[in-house]
């Protein structure tokens, strides 16, 4: 039976500490955004207050994986639960784009009907207060996928980076505001195709695991180091697969071995690379033995 790994504590608190504060943060951005876009009558501060509260939603997939993923494997999940995560990703990628597309409408409404918005001196507030906030969290995001190594981290980080450039279209738009009547709705527009990318990059992240992935070449590399170096010879290394279960990573491979070595030798070698991968790379290897 596979060995699946147990994650480390400290590791898993740092990230559910990084997951609440985006989503506390975010939601706080969401509601100040939201409200003055209704106050203003401004689709383009709306769309971006669902961009805010993409973050939330983005950091509630992290929280959620974090907690399925620590469940040991059962009966019915032998390799964990980690694909939780993946189909929470899909949902609310889902979610999201149709939130864009909706946007996307409104914006092409206000442009055909010729509106105009004043945005006034709270939007120009709340607009610069959030591109800050989420530089910030993205740097806290960056930090703690450094410490913790967990690449969602990273993912995370850039997603609470483009809410802040998105926050700077939104903040020059106003300062053109009194110039240009269609600028509300352009806005508007622009940031519902970002929600439409954030939605993609979502929706994606989920789907190809799920679909599976091809192995990167440096993955191959260190694979074939770990495999010559244990058998102490060239084992033409190939068929690899992976198969990714949130933090639990299963690999199955075949290596060629001299046609004299006998079964019990052939045997513990395949044990010793195994060993060194799951040691060396945390994945859980499956060897497959042919002769030369």
């Amino acid at each position: 039976m596979s060995r699946v790994q147990t994650s480390n504590p400290n590791k898993k608190r740092l990230v559910y500490q990084q997951g609440w504060v985006s989503i506390f943060i975010n939601g706080l951005l969401f509601g100040s955004k939201y409200w003055v876009g209704i106050i203003t009558g401004s689709v383009a501060l709306m769309a971006d207050a669902w961009h805010s509260l993409s973050d939330s939603l983005t950091s509630i997939i992290i929280i959620f994986g974090a907690k399925i993923s620590s469940k040991p494997p059962d009966k019915e999940h032998p390799f964990g639960h980690g694909r939780a995560e993946l189909i929470a990703s899909i949902i609310i990628g889902v979610i999201l784009g149709l939130v864009g597309f909706e946007f996307a409408k409104e914006s092409i409404s206000k442009l055909a009907e010729r509106e105009s918005v004043e945005y006034g001196t709270a939007a120009i507030w709340v607009t610069a207060i959030s591109i800050i906030v989420n530089e910030i969290l993205a740097q806290y995001a960056f930090w703690i996928g450094r410490k913790t190594g967990n690449p969602s981290l990273k993912a995370d980080g850039w997603h609470h980076r483009s809410d802040a450039l998105s926050s700077v279209v939104i903040l020059t738009g106003i300062f053109f505001a009194d110039y240009f009547w269609w600028i509300d709705g352009v806005l508007g527009f622009i940031v519902s195709m970002l929600l439409f990318y954030a939605a993609y990059e979502i929706i994606k992240a989920g789907t190809d695991p799920l679909l599976g992935e091809k192995p990167k070449s440096d993955l191959l590399d260190e694979l074939k180091t770990i495999a010559n170096e244990a058998s102490g010879t060239e084992t033409h290394l190939h068929h690899v697969h992976v198969h990714r279960y949130g933090e639990h990573i299963e690999l199955t491979m075949h290596i060629k071995l001299p046609k004299n070595t006998t079964l019990e030798n052939a045997h513990f070698i395949a044990d010793d690379i195994e060993l060194e991968i799951s040691k060396q790379l945390n994945i859980e290897a499956t060897i497959h033995m042919e002769p030369i």
